[in-house]
């Protein structure tokens, strides 16, 4: 039975923190929620907490995205991983600082987005001609809204991950005024604008992209992370048709459970609504959920009432209702996979990934293929070049950024 104790608690905790999205009826955390995650942050286990494997030769050339080499269908992918998080973990010991010139080589397009925290632009690099999306932040915003930990932590994960569906930071920059993460500009636009004009994918197009999806949480929490905010809005789409995910800002380092409350409630696993502490299987329910929400075209919690608490009543009892066009196999695995028995959750069991990969709905399914962008794609997006951004919202260009004479905060961002 739900603690409907706790849940109350949650629901004063919430009232005041929850905001509308460009999602419509989908409601999102409020940035002041990060602020919360942030005391979670600066008690995150380091990875001196861990045993790392020792690195040989043979670590230094990974793969296709994560080193410039294909993955190989003769080995072991288990293996695979191991020399991945190798990789990861010289690169998050070993955290890049920014630099404090070199945006003078790029030129400043257009806006590709804004939020809370910053904007998002396209910009070029002018030997190149190069791409990227580039995220700028304010340091009095950061200081402010005392994100400073939490935009370290994105960082440092941005620049140590490297996989085939995930977005990784390029370089970072700092001035007077702000702080600067170039990322590789995506063109094909978010997941979530696809799905709303199509109102719903076909079984094997959500296959395709749950695939790759599935192969990313596996890497992430391979390494130890959790990420914790997968939606379709944090899924890009690149020129090929192929997905990857975005924003870290929940990310986190974790040595087994932690207690934070973040997310986006119509993908929060029923153990962080009833604060019971809680792990990475939270990642597979969410999974699960996305898979839904790509068939169904909504999440299968969905509710019509602005009352919170309905939503997370329904979460907590976890009774997923299908529409007709999904298939026996799809329906087991999300039944597995949005499962509020921790002891029955896929990714969650004896065999971890295995299950999820292994199961009827995924047959067929050429992984390393998928890997090394070797399968096409049931979509490809209509771009006429890699600095083409018609598959992104036009926003009204804001001022010109205003870099101050004086050096804002030094000491906060001397290691950023």
């Amino acid at each position: 039975m739900p603690e409907w104790g706790r849940l109350q608690h949650f629901k004063c905790l919430l009232t005041c923190r929850l905001t509308g999205s460009a999602g419509g009826n989908r409601c999102c955390l409020a940035a002041s929620l990060r602020s919360e995650a942030m005391a979670e942050v600066k008690s995150a286990p380091t990875l001196k907490s861990y045993s790392p494997l020792k690195s040989s030769p043979s670590t230094q050339s990974s793969s296709r995205g994560a080193g410039g080499k294909k993955f190989s269908s003769t080995s072991d992918y288990k293996q695979t991983l191991n020399r991945l998080k190798v990789d990861f973990e010289r690169r998050y010991q070993n955290p890049r600082v920014a630099s404090e010139s070199g945006l003078d080589d790029y030129d400043v397009l257009r806006t590709l987005g804004t939020g809370a925290f910053g904007v998002v632009r396209l910009i070029r690099k002018k030997k190149s001609e190069e791409y990227f999306a580039m995220k700028i932040v304010s340091k009095e915003r950061i200081i402010r809204q005392k994100q400073l930990q939490h935009m370290l932590n994105e960082k440092r994960i941005l620049q140590s991950v490297e996989f085939p569906f995930l977005v990784t930071m390029e370089s970072c920059y700092k001035d007077n005024s702000f702080i600067y993460l170039a990322m590789p500009f995506v063109s094909g636009g978010e997941l979530y604008s696809l799905l709303r004009k199509n109102k719903r994918f076909g079984e094997d197009q959500a296959k395709f992209y749950g695939a790759q999806v599935a192969l990313a949480v596996e890497y992430l929490h391979h390494l130890g992370l959790i990420y914790r905010d997968l939606k379709p809005e944090n899924i890009l789409i690149d020129a090929k048709g192929y997905v990857k995910i975005t924003d870290f800002g929940f990310c986190k380092l974790i040595r087994d459970r932690t207690w934070t409350l973040c997310g986006t409630p119509e993908y929060l696993a029923p153990e962080i609504i009833q604060n019971k502490g809680y792990g990475k299987s939270v990642d597979w329910w969410s999974f699960g959920v996305l898979l839904y929400e790509m068939i169904a075209g909504y999440s299968p919690f969905y509710t019509h009432s602005a009352d919170q608490m309905l939503l997370f009543e329904k979460i907590v009892k976890g009774k997923v209702r299908f529409p007709s066009n999904f298939g026996t196999d799809i329906r087991n695995l999300i039944q597995s996979l949005v499962q509020v028995d921790l002891t029955k959750r896929f990714g969650n069991l004896k065999n971890g990934t295995s299950d999820i990969k292994q199961h009827a709905w995924f047959r067929g399914t050429n992984w390393i293929g998928l890997l090394n962008g070797e399968v096409t794609a049931p979509f490809i997006p209509k771009v006429a070049g890699p600095g083409d951004t018609s598959q992104f919202d036009a926003y009204e260009e804001p001022p010109e950024l205003m870099v101050t004479s004086k050096c804002l905060y030094v000491k906060e961002f001397a290691d950023f």
